[in-house]
């Protein structure tokens, strides 16, 4: 038996190893070139996607100072209605309060005539508080006016206590000074003479 050891296929076909060795060994122009093919393609594709992202970024830039702008205008606008609002929101009340003002006016003035009588200027003072009570009703003012009624501590504010028959405790027996709701909003409570229990 030979102890020589066998031999490989390459190692027994010299020009396989050449082949193979051929085949591995490229021209490196040519990988090169391949490469550089490859890598300006893949630039290319960067500097698009790239030219693509800083447009959506503008655009979006844009939008944002936009709105930035709107937001600050209407910020402005607010503002200014609320100082308007602030300035003026007694404008209608006042201008509805002229007329009284006129009608008490003209009263003092019927006092110096020559012709003036007590009758003509309780009738004057009358139609002249009929006029104010008529304005405080249309801007939502109503009076507190309790007599007879139960005593409401939300709405009256008893000023004395007084011992009475013929009613029921705690019933408003006289209104001393009447109270006031804005919109069913208490103003001014009424000042009222509560009755209690004969000891």
């Amino acid at each position: 038996m030979s102890s020589e050891p066998m031999n490989s296929e390459q190692d027994q076909n010299p020009e396989l190893n050449e082949t193979n060795n051929e085949e591995a060994v490229q021209n490196p122009e040519e990988t090169e070139a391949s490469v550089n093919d490859e890598s300006e393609e893949g630039g290319e594709e960067l500097a698009a996607e790239l030219a693509k992202a800083q447009a959506t970024i503008k655009d979006y830039w844009d939008q944002i100072m936009r709105l930035n702008a709107e937001i600050e205008n209407n910020r402005k606008r607010a503002q200014r209605d609320i100082e308007h609002a602030h300035k003026y929101a007694v404008k209608s009340f006042v201008e509805s309060l002229l007329p009284v003002s006129d009608s008490m006016e003209l009263g003092l003035n019927a006092t110096d005539a020559e012709n003036a009588n007590l009758d003509s200027i309780r009738e004057g003072m009358s139609m002249t508080l009929n006029l104010f009570v008529q304005t405080l009703e249309k801007n939502g003012i109503t009076a507190i006016d309790p007599t007879g009624e139960k005593f409401n501590p939300e709405h009256h504010q008893a000023m004395s206590i007084q011992e009475h028959e013929e009613v029921e405790p705690n019933t408003v027996l006289t209104v001393m000074q009447k109270g006031y709701l804005l919109n069913d909003r208490l103003i001014r409570p009424a000042m009222v003479v509560v009755s209690k229990e004969k000891s």
